[in-house]
């Protein structure tokens, strides 16, 4: 299994959420991230899990998905195929 991000600590206030990310700590407004977790309970925010490759967090009671590359601003580009080169093996 790929391993994608080592995520740890990860705390939710009222408006921020703090965790650790590949041994960096980051902070993120709820209201910048996510309505769901933002108009939470505390019991629902603090309902979560981590996926075991690091790929994001989930909230069960919120049926609310983040990815850890979406919150740090990671994009993922689709590879491009040239059509018009051909196989020269």
């Amino acid at each position: 299994m790929q391993k994608f991000h080592a995520v740890k600590d990860v705390i939710l206030s009222d408006t921020e959420m703090f965790l650790t990310i590949d041994e960096k700590q980051y902070s993120f407004k709820l209201s910048d991230i996510s309505s769901k977790l933002q108009n939470a309970t505390q019991q629902e925010r603090n309902t979560f899990t981590i996926s075991t490759s690091g790929y994001g967090i989930h909230w069960p009671l919120l049926d609310e998905d983040l990815s850890i590359d979406g919150l740090l601003g990671i994009k993922h580009e689709p590879k491009r195929i040239n059509k018009y080169a051909k196989d020269r093996t």
